[in-house]
């Protein structure tokens, strides 16, 4: 149990990169949802009814788990939900790279970048992806990091302040 209070550290800066990398991840799609559905349909994964849909709530789902991470507040649901998502990314990057389609990814960008190397976005969104498992597996095993609330809340219960 000692050493893994050590990994602590490594727990917080996991769940912070990937705050940032999902907060990143939404910011273009928010802005650009028309750029954003061009780019899921190109995945041919789901049925055109659901591309619109798709586009306009998934970037407001990464922006809100973002969040949740860098404030950390419900951290089991919120690290599951984002494990599953990365699942998600993951397997339809894999599934367009079997089929032999290379297309822009759209996880930074809606602008599309042509061939651009699916093997890269695969290592990439791979990386992420153990990286958002190794946070999950940390918090189960350390029980509650440090969160932003903690921090603001105990500013406000030291007198004087």
């Amino acid at each position: 149990m000692r050493r893994l209070r050590k990994l602590r550290p490594l727990s917080i800066f996991l769940r912070l990169l990937l705050a940032a990398i999902f907060l990143y991840a939404s910011i273009g799609k928010i802005q650009h949802p028309a750029d954003f559905a061009s780019i899921v349909r190109d995945y041919n994964l789901l049925p055109a009814s659901l591309t619109n849909l798709t586009a306009i709530i998934l970037p407001w789902l990464e922006f809100v788990l973002g969040v949740l991470l860098l404030w950390g507040t419900w951290q089991e649901g919120t690290l599951l939900l984002v494990n599953l998502l990365l699942i998600i990314f993951w397997s339809a990057l894999v599934c367009n790279y079997v089929r032999g389609v290379d297309i822009s990814c759209g996880c930074f960008s809606t602008k599309a970048s042509g061939a651009s190397g699916m093997l890269w976005y695969l290592v990439r969104d791979g990386f992420f992806m153990l990286a958002s498992l190794l946070a999950g597996i940390l918090h189960i095993k350390n029980g509650k990091d440090f969160a932003i609330k903690q921090l603001l809340q105990s500013n406000q219960s030291q007198p004087g302040m």
